[in-house]
């Protein structure tokens, strides 16, 4: 008798949701639709734990490239500040040569023979650029 009982119990379970189908449609069990929600809700999750993975990832690669470019932007800083310590150095003689007459006149004679220079070696460059 159990097993008519028991029999009785699945059959009604198996055939719970044809009221429905008169109402318009089959309805999953409440089992099955929870299944298949747990199923999409782990492939999300799994979606989002590459995601977080990716960006990880990437986030750590920019942070290693900005710290590389800040340790080249200060080093390029140090080197401006010497720069810029020889260059003061280098107009305060320029000050004192261009105070005495004699040093300006031999000061003129140099810019005269390097811009010379600078010309005739424009000159034979454009010249051997026709010819060549």
């Amino acid at each position: 008798m159990s097993y008519r009982r028991d029999h009785r119990s699945s059959k009604s379970a198996l055939f719970d949701g044809l009221d429905n189908l008169e109402e318009g449609g089959i309805r999953a069990s409440s089992s099955f639709s929870h299944d298949v929600k747990d199923h999409d809700n782990g492939k999300a999750i799994e979606s989002l734990h590459d995601r977080v993975a990716f960006l990880k990832t990437l986030t750590g690669d920019i942070h290693d490239e900005v710290e590389s470019h800040n340790r080249m932007l200060d080093r390029m800083g140090n080197g401006m500040d010497a720069t810029r310590g020889i260059m003061s150095g280098t107009m305060d003689r320029f000050k004192k040569v261009f105070e005495k007459k004699s040093n300006r006149k031999m000061c003129t004679l140099v810019m005269a023979f390097v811009v010379s220079f600078l010309i005739i070696y424009y000159l034979f460059r454009m010249l051997r650029y026709v010819r060549g």
